[in-house]
């Protein structure tokens, strides 16, 4: 896969990212799946890795830094990013009594040194606050992450699942642009299209980057009137390009400029992800979809 540029200030990132947020620690966070899912990802030309700290029940950021410590590929060949903000009860965090956000500046400190040392690095590319604490002092959240990044700890700065006005919000305290947003969006879920936040990130001249690009496995396997429907023109035109109906899916998601962030175990389903950027939909396909998606057809 050709590298692509996240954002007119950067960096390169492959234009799939595979994300570890559907991990489990007891079902599939262990090393050996772990370094199986990363080299196919890296076979597929998909180098760059989407971490945060309660990934896997808290233990994927130490799995993948083993993996780094093996050195079975180059730091400098790989992006990593990572992001702090949500908080849930675990037996490794004795003080979270209920799940909640936090991007206090101590906790953003704390959170971006703890992912450094456990994934094994001297820098993370992206650091991202995973929503948007309303209780925080938000000139503290800002100041907190410039540091980061004078440091040299942190290269770039993003956020997932802000609003519009979130994005803004924090924008405006920062010396430094923000370079991504991670959103929800795929053909059953297209929200992010209708209230601005695709727009508003384009504005920013960003890519959108979609989590769920397959719906969580709802675009294959739902059996809701919504899914079935989309299912059924997926299939049509994935009989045309004679491939995969979930790479037809992920290709829609790529005709609008955003990266897919893979989530899936599935190692048969990471290659349909991949395979959707050998597919080019034309307008009339791309808005056939559409329109099944919103009950349209």
């Amino acid at each position: 896969m050709e590298k692509v540029f996240l954002s007119d200030y950067g960096p390169k990132v492959s234009p799939a990212v595979y994300g570890f947020y559907r991990w489990k620690y007891e079902e599939n966070a262990t090393p050996r799946k772990m370094e199986c899912i990363v080299n196919l990802c890296l076979e597929l030309g998909i180098n760059t890795f989407d971490h945060a700290s309660f990934y896997g029940s808290y233990q994927c950021e130490s799995v993948f830094g083993e993996l780094m410590n093996k050195k079975s590929f180059r730091r400098e060949d790989i992006v990593l990013f990572t992001k702090c903000g949500y908080q849930s009860p675990h037996a490794s965090q004795p003080g979270v009594r209920v799940t909640h956000f936090n991007t206090s500046g101590q906790q953003i400190i704390k959170s971006a040194e703890e992912s450094l040392r456990k994934l094994n690095t001297d820098y993370i590319d992206i650091f991202l606050l995973d929503h948007l604490d309303p209780i925080s002092n938000i000139e503290e959240t800002a100041y907190a992450l410039l540091q980061l990044k004078e440091a040299g700890k942190v290269k770039h700065i993003g956020v997932a699942n802000f609003s519009v006005f979130q994005h803004q919000l924090l924008a405006s305290y920062l010396a430094t642009p923000i370079v991504t947003n991670h959103i929800e969006l795929n053909l059953l879920n297209t929200a992010a299209l209708d209230n601005g936040q695709v727009d508003y990130i384009k504005q920013r001249y960003m890519r959108p980057l979609a989590s769920s690009p397959l719906a969580g496995g709802r675009i294959a396997h739902g059996n809701d009137e919504v899914a079935e429907r989309v299912r059924q023109k997926l299939q049509e035109i994935a009989t045309t390009h004679q491939v995969n109906f979930e790479s037809i899916a992920v290709a829609w998601l790529v005709k609008i400029g955003a990266l897919p962030l893979i989530g899936t175990t599935d190692e048969q389903r990471i290659r349909n992800v991949a395979s959707a950027f050998q597919v080019t939909l034309d307008h009339q396909e791309w808005y056939a979809l559409y329109n099944a998606a919103r009950g349209e057809i």
